[in-house]
């Protein structure tokens, strides 16, 4: 069922329907022998439109996707609830791995892909500030020193590079999941 008012059903034909095609192959290469792809990318297109409702997205395709496979995940998730009963004859239950798929690692992949274009997209002192930072472990004053720069500056990059990569990251629809 489209959307009920002409300017979120304008912006559906536009930003999202184009991508149908693309998001169904995703879905039947990722998840088409566990999943029906139809019901997936109904409940997609319903996250997308009540998200759509609390606040403008930036990216429609890479909040599309990102929404079909955390919605994949969900349906796994609780399709892996156990009934008590067959719990009587529990060594005959099957034992799975406890880590994470090929689809959520390749998700995984492409998140930390897209943090790294995020990274790249800063501003030359600011990505080298964070750099320095986050990755080598430097201190403030080492970070200052090394730079030729005050140290409130430093404080000052860190916190727009911060703010810079969560603002372009929730662009693409990656968003904090809660404790992991």
């Amino acid at each position: 069922m489209p959307p009920s008012d002409p300017e979120t059903s304008k912006w559906f034909a536009e930003e999202v329907q184009p991508h149908e095609p693309e998001l169904r192959a995703y879905l039947r290469a990722k998840f088409s022998a566990r999943l029906d792809v139809d019901d997936l990318v109904q409940e997609t297109y319903a996250r997308l439109l009540r998200a759509r409702d609390q606040a403008p997205l930036r990216s429609a395709r890479a909040y599309l996707f990102t929404t079909a496979r955390n919605a994949a995940f969900d349906i796994f998730r609780r399709r892996k609830i156990v009934a008590i009963d067959g719990i009587a004859e529990i060594e005959l239950l099957p034992v799975f791995e406890d880590r994470p798929g090929v689809a959520e690692a390749l998700c995984h992949d492409q998140e930390l892909q897209l943090l790294a274009e995020a990274i790249q997209s800063l501003p030359e002192r600011c990505r080298r500030v964070l750099t320095l930072r986050k990755l080598h472990g430097l201190s403030h004053r080492e970070i200052a020193r090394q730079l030729g720069i005050a140290e409130n500056t430093v404080n000052a990059q860190i916190a727009i590079g911060v703010l810079r990569l969560r603002d372009y990251l929730k662009a693409f629809g990656v968003t904090k999941r809660g404790p992991s």
